[in-house]
């Protein structure tokens, strides 16, 4: 099984939004049409940074933005309503974000086990500069001392779904200016905090090797070829 990998470079929220839904609304009308083959690609990953945005899902509480939206520009940040699961998240540079889009039942994988396939992928990749990493019941994302008082995030992931086709994902912090995050709720939370690689280890990596790390794992864990 075969999946797509586009690398955006840095890409503003709104474009690359509209890029995500353009490629869901494809996959999604193959599979309603039945037009797939057996050697179809089962989908297309995208790795990407944003300039400043927070985003709030569906579910969200907009009390968790803590500013008026017209001081986040005044800071140069945008501000979206979206239509994934999850509260109010932000989006940088330094951080990793991938869309993947596909169709878990051509993958052979259910929804709740996606997700988790998602946050193993980045418990694997931070692991890999000696964070150990884990899952919060109830909390969705990948948590440093997650079995803490105070557990701290380095990945967020939302995720829409129809027909078992998806779109959003997760959200890991690399060298991400974490002050950013002090003009939220992060993922609704007033009692859990935000952290990054590079907060955790004391030095940049390099963000080509962090997105070649997660791929490979997410071809690990999903048993499938990424490719450009």
């Amino acid at each position: 099984m075969q999946i797509e990998y586009r690398d955006l470079g840095t890409m503003e929220y709104e474009a690359c939004w509209q890029l995500q839904q353009e490629l869901f609304d494809a996959l999604l009308a193959r599979k309603r049409a039945s037009e797939r083959t057996a050697d179809e690609k089962a989908g297309t990953l995208l790795l990407v940074e944003h300039l400043p945005v927070y985003t709030l899902g569906k579910s969200g509480k907009p009390d968790n933005l803590l500013v008026s939206q017209a001081a986040l520009e005044q800071m140069g940040a945008r501000f979206f309503h979206i239509d994934r699961g999850g509260d109010i998240t932000f989006h940088g540079p330094g951080q990793l974000v991938g869309y993947p889009i596909l169709d878990l039942e051509q993958i052979g994988i259910g929804l709740r086990d996606y997700i988790d396939a998602l946050e193993e992928a980045v418990i694997r990749t931070v692991a890999h500069y000696g964070i150990v990493a884990g899952r919060v019941a109830g909390a969705s994302g990948v948590w440093l001392d997650e079995k803490s008082s105070t557990p701290r995030k380095i990945c967020a992931i939302g995720v829409r779904a129809s027909r078992f086709v998806t779109m959003h994902g997760f959200a890991l912090n690399v060298t991400t200016d974490l002050a950013w995050f002090g003009r939220i709720n992060p993922c609704g939370f007033v009692d859990r905090g935000v952290t990054s690689i590079e907060k955790e280890i004391g030095s940049k990596p390099s963000m080509e090797e962090v997105k070649g790390l997660i791929t490979n794992h997410l071809c690990e864990i999903l048993n499938v070829k990424i490719y450009k």
